[in-house]
């Protein structure tokens, strides 16, 4: 099987599509402050009629641009049926990957790791239960899982017709303009859906506020989505190598049929 280049291929950037969606799902529970991560005070912006907006992310979206770039690689070499197959496949491992973590939430705890393992002498790092931060961090509420899922997918879906449309325009030409005109696409909308099922149907944030937050990180993911266009040529220039100049161009020609 290793001896077939594309299906080599396929399984490497399969698995790192997987690994990046799965891993950019857990690690979204935590916020931060970009500026402050970058070293300065974070901005003060009124939009909608919210106050003090700075560009505070969930760690996702670390993430979530690479996901959508691999999703325009694998497009270009595997068509439609490769990238649905594997987002069906990534969303049915997150889903696993959450059962079995909320069934890990609930066994009993040790006494010794939740009581006594996190106490420390230093106040900022001592923790009182390690079984209450274990839960905390990884038991996400229902509705941001629903809603993450339900972006994911919709995003995933817009990427492939977007990208194939224009890839119908401009032939094989225009790689930049298929591969980041479907990402901006798509992560406008992955923006949105996920904050408006996760909190304005999951919880009690307002319209006003899910589309101010959402403007927001559409911003940031905008950024990034047209920094990362260099990366998205490398990729391209490294497969081409790989697979050969004939079967790098076969791959492409059944890719645009299916």
């Amino acid at each position: 099987m290793f001896k077939n280049r594309a299906v080599t291929l396929f399984l490497i950037l399969g698995g790192f599509f997987i690994a990046n969606a799965l891993v950019a799902e857990f690690i979204g529970v935590k916020i931060f402050s970009l500026e402050r991560t970058l070293g300065f005070e974070p901005f003060k912006i009124r939009l909608f009629g919210n106050q003090d907006l700075g560009l505070n992310l969930t760690a996702g979206v670390l993430l979530w641009p690479v996901v959508f770039v691999m999703t325009d690689i694998i497009n270009e070499y595997y068509g439609r049926k490769g990238v649905r197959f594997l987002s069906y496949l990534a969303v049915a491992l997150i889903l696993y990957a959450f059962v079995i973590i909320f069934a890990a939430i609930h066994l009993s705890p040790n006494a010794w790791w939740d009581g006594i393992s996190g106490v420390t002498d230093d106040p900022k790092t001592s923790l009182t239960s390690m079984d209450l931060a274990f839960s905390k961090v990884f038991g996400q509420g229902l509705w941001i899982i629903i809603g993450s899922l339900i972006a994911f997918l919709v995003g995933q879906i817009l990427d492939v017709m977007v990208f194939h449309r224009i890839r119908v325009w401009t032939g094989d030409s225009k790689l930049w303009l298929r591969a980041t005109g479907s990402t901006l696409v798509s992560q406008f909308v992955d923006s949105f859906v996920v904050l408006f099922v996760a909190f304005y149907i999951g919880a009690d944030w307002s319209a006003d506020r899910v589309a101010a937050i959402g403007l927001m990180n559409y911003s940031y993911k905008f950024l990034i989505a047209i920094l990362l266009t260099p990366v998205l040529y490398l990729a391209h220039h490294w497969i081409d190598r790989y697979l050969g100049v004939k079967l790098s161009q076969e791959l492409k020609d059944k890719a645009s049929n299916r």
